[in-house]
């Protein structure tokens, strides 16, 4: 078990302080899901979690990129099983924050830090609401399931909350998946 929140990533033998702030993630992520960025600019998003990613040699790169989405991932190595996309953090934000805020007690755009994996923790916790109802449609969607009348209703009266942006390209959902070292 792991009860420390990490506040470093060791590559190659060297720690090196890393960004843990939830907003310093997100922002990641969305460079991460963004289908204009080339697949090293992506690489050049995952580095900028470290805090002097300029003093990693360029030998250690690759394990450095594996260590930051390990870190991403919540100590997790990299999802198993490929699963259709049901959320996008840039996107959806607006409709994360408010269960999230329920559950934290807080704002969490008000804090000045928030450690990722907390915020994370927080994440794994929202119940019913707006954007559950979102994911659900999404995900029934995706797998080609009926929706109900009053999801067909919920639907058509939240269409751009709910459709999300096709704009991945497959090269970049191949290099997302060697990142998270699937």
């Amino acid at each position: 078990m792991m009860y420390e929140l990490p506040t470093s990533l060791e590559v190659n033998g060297i720690e090196y302080p890393i960004r843990t702030d939830y907003r310093a993630v997100l922002d990641i992520c969305a460079a991460l899901s963004d289908p204009t960025m080339k697949d090293w600019e992506k690489a050049v998003a995952m580095l900028l979690l470290y805090e002097d990613y300029e003093s990693i040699p360029k030998s250690d790169i690759e394990e450095a990129l594996q260590k930051a989405a390990w870190f991403i991932n919540c100590g997790d190595s990299a999802p198993g099983r490929p699963a259709p996309k049901l959320m996008d953090w840039e996107k959806d934000f607006k409709w994360i924050v408010a269960p999230i805020n329920r559950i934290a007690g807080t704002e969490i755009r008000a804090l000045e830090y928030l450690h990722w994996w907390t915020f994370i923790s927080y994440y794994y916790e929202i119940g019913d609401c707006f954007f559950a109802q979102i994911v659900n449609i999404r995900n029934k969607k995706a797998r080609g399931k009926k929706l109900e009348k009053y999801e067909r209703e919920f639907y058509n009266a939240n269409r751009d909350a709910i459709d999300l942006c096709e704009g991945i390209t497959e090269a970049d959902k191949e290099f997302i998946k060697q990142i998270l070292g699937g």
